[in-house]
């Protein structure tokens, strides 16, 4: 499998992302990280949290409406695209030219919806894995066949 410089390893689950690199010593450093700032609050605090209720014409009684949404998968999507528009962004600037996502499925399908054209083609590979807490000398293992040795 070909390995890649100038690569951006982005880390990330739908609460917390990190911007890794490759480094001179076969390791790979976060160069960024930044967490989702709806991540630990209630759902009272998202959205309402509790449901609408409705009732049958002819009869006194209510019956609960459930939310069309959870606020905590909602706030995971938010924080999947804004983890795709820093991506854009780095890809605008060319911070990066080989890109390598490493996430669950459901945010993973998120963050690559977000992205832009620029962003897009610079993907080298994807992994369907939540690395999120992994720290960064425990990475290597999971990133090595994108990385070049020695850079």
């Amino acid at each position: 499998m070909p390995r890649y410089r100038n690569l951006l390893i982005v880390i990330a689950d739908g609460e917390h992302a990190r911007f890794v690199r490759p480094a001179g010593d076969n390791a790979v450093h976060s160069d960024a990280a930044f967490d989702s700032i709806w991540a630990h609050k209630r759902s009272a605090e998202l959205g309402s949290d509790h449901p609408g209720a409705t009732f049958h014409s002819g009869t006194p009684a209510h019956h609960s409406v459930a939310p069309r949404h959870d606020p905590h998968a909602l706030a995971k999507q938010r924080f999947a695209e804004l983890v795709g528009d820093q991506l854009n962004a780095a890809a605008d600037r060319d911070e990066f030219e080989h890109l390598v996502i490493v996430a669950p499925p459901h945010t993973l399908s998120a963050i690559r919806k977000e992205l832009g054209g620029t962003a897009t083609a610079r993907i080298v590979g994807t992994r369907s894995k939540d690395l999120a807490n992994v720290p960064d000398n425990e990475l290597w293992p999971h990133v090595a066949r994108w990385v070049q040795p020695g850079l």
